[in-house]
């Protein structure tokens, strides 16, 4: 049977949910990932990690949320974003939902950085539910892995269109990369947008932070199984909650 639940009718959703009340919501992001990765990058990851863990976990996943909080990109062809507070409601809403329906616990399986801070504040807002716990993954050990798979520096942390991503989706979609149009840009480090507001997308011509030309599809496969143990790890840890009547 599919882990996700835009395939599974009422009564099949409703018979996982009582095996396992654990739900999966992807959170990615439509905006520029430079011009040899696709506008959906962080979803298809998010997606692609929720679904492995659901078929290792016996959770659900739910249909990726394909906007995030993507203010810094505004000014790029096919880029949306949604303020952080419409965020928090939406991923607020769909938790209460799915209290509804008797899950226990909402898992966000992150795939672009900047959802993070919403991701907090959705998870702190719903504490207090009685029926139900919000937790939120990303990448766990990033930097760990970043220096143990990746060749490249990051640009000051930040990891966007970079080796780290261009590897993970020559893993999980190589069909979407052209690697023919992969570049290397480190732009000059500006105060006014690590201190100040100016937009991420004014520093950098191709849209690339890092050396997108060092991506491999093995250090992609290999990144994806060490993130996938992780994540698996922390979601089986979750289930034992459940189990414990936690």
């Amino acid at each position: 049977m599919t882990v996700e639940a835009q395939y599974l009718s009422r009564d099949a959703f409703e018979e996982r949910i009582a095996k396992c009340p654990v739900a999966i919501l992807p959170l990615g992001a439509t905006e520029q990932h430079g011009h040899h990765l696709p506008l959906g990058t962080d979803t298809i990851l998010a997606n692609f990690f929720a679904k492995r863990i659901a078929e290792a976990t016996g959770a659900t996943v739910l249909p990726p949320m394909p906007y995030g909080y993507s203010w810094v990109w505004r000014d790029d062809a096919g880029s949306v974003t949604l303020d952080q507070k419409a965020m928090e409601d939406v991923i607020c809403n769909v938790a209460e939902s799915m209290a509804r329906a008797g899950v226990k616990h909402l898992v966000l399986v992150n795939g672009h950085e900047a959802n993070s801070a919403t991701m907090k504040y959705a998870s702190r807002r719903m504490w207090d539910h009685p029926d139900i716990d919000v937790w939120r993954l990303f990448y766990p050990n990033l930097s760990e892995e970043l220096k143990a798979h990746c060749d490249s520096p990051t640009w000051h942390g930040i990891v966007h269109a970079c080796e780290f991503e261009t590897s993970l989706m020559l893993a999980v979609a190589p069909e979407t990369v052209d690697m023919d149009k992969a570049v290397a840009e480190y732009p000059e480090r500006d105060p006014a947008y690590f201190y100040g507001g100016r937009p991420m997308g004014e520093l950098s011509e191709s849209g690339v932070f890092g050396d997108a030309t060092k991506a491999t599809v093995e250090k992609g496969e290999a990144m994806v199984d060490v993130f996938t143990d992780h994540m698996v790890d922390m979601v089986r840890g979750i289930c034992a909650r459940v189990d414990a009547g936690r």
